[in-house]
């Protein structure tokens, strides 16, 4: 159920030495960085195995600063929860969409809870 987490970092090439040695000695690495001119010129890169599953942001403490991303079957999964989240209390943080700077096939969503926690449904599939 659960895709990837992400935390928010105060000091980026201090915790990027950190996750690159932690990670490694347990067979995973930075995999991937967004480019910034999506993440409005803040550094966030991704550890994994075989994807990026654990994610760094350089924007340090932005409300909770949480990321949960939950992986879903369809695009249409992603829609409702969207959907559900923004007649809930949610907040836009991201409507349902492709988003090929992260893969080609990568279509989510994203919204604030009431927390502001950043929570995510994701589709991996091509449709």
């Amino acid at each position: 159920m659960i895709d990837h987490v992400g935390i928010n970092v105060s000091d980026w090439e201090a915790s990027k030495t950190f996750y690159d040695a932690a990670m490694g000695a347990i067979g995973a690495k930075l995999m991937m960085m967004i480019p910034e001119e999506h993440t409005g010129g803040v550094k966030v890169g991704g550890y994994g195995r075989q994807k990026p599953d654990f994610w760094l942001s350089g924007a340090g403490e932005q409300g909770p600063g949480r990321h949960y991303a939950f992986a879903v079957g369809t695009r249409s999964e992603v829609d409702a929860f969207y959907k559900a989240a923004m007649a809930h209390g949610g907040r836009d943080n991201g409507a349902p969409g492709l988003r090929p700077h992260y893969h080609p096939d990568y279509y989510g969503a994203f919204v604030l809870d009431p927390d502001g926690n950043n929570v995510e449904a994701v589709c991996h599939a091509a449709e």
